[in-house]
């Protein structure tokens, strides 16, 4: 028999339906693309904005970098959390993930907007 891991998720509750944890699984997926792209933007924009002032334009960078590996982390969590739910038969837990990632967003964009008319 093949040991699953992590055991702290695989050895509780019942087997769920194969449907629910897929679903799962795709929805981490695309937590982690979300995550691929802010360390992309991070880095597109401390590459090619050379317009933009060089140390806020190097903090908003660096700010998307990190939401990018701090967001992968919280996926993963967050896949552990649905999946422990989904094997003991529990309620999904809550997204503070999503709003906390819109947040980050829309403040980055408000700056860049700032920055970029400040530069012209």
């Amino acid at each position: 028999m093949t040991v699953r891991r992590p055991r702290s998720v695989y050895d509780l509750g019942a087997e769920p339906d194969p449907r629910f944890t897929f679903a799962n699984e795709r929805t981490f997926l695309a937590w982690i693309r979300t995550a691929l792209a802010l360390m992309a933007a991070g880095v597109a924009l401390d590459s090619l904005a050379s317009a933009l002032p060089e140390a806020p334009r190097r903090w908003v960078a660096a700010c998307l970098i990190l939401a990018g590996v701090v967001g992968c982390g919280l996926a993963w969590l967050r896949w552990m959390a649905n999946e422990r739910a989904l094997r003991e038969a529990r309620p999904l837990p809550g997204l503070p993930l999503g709003i906390a990632l819109a947040v980050l967003v829309a403040a980055g964009g408000l700056v860049l907007v700032a920055l970029t008319l400040g530069a012209s």
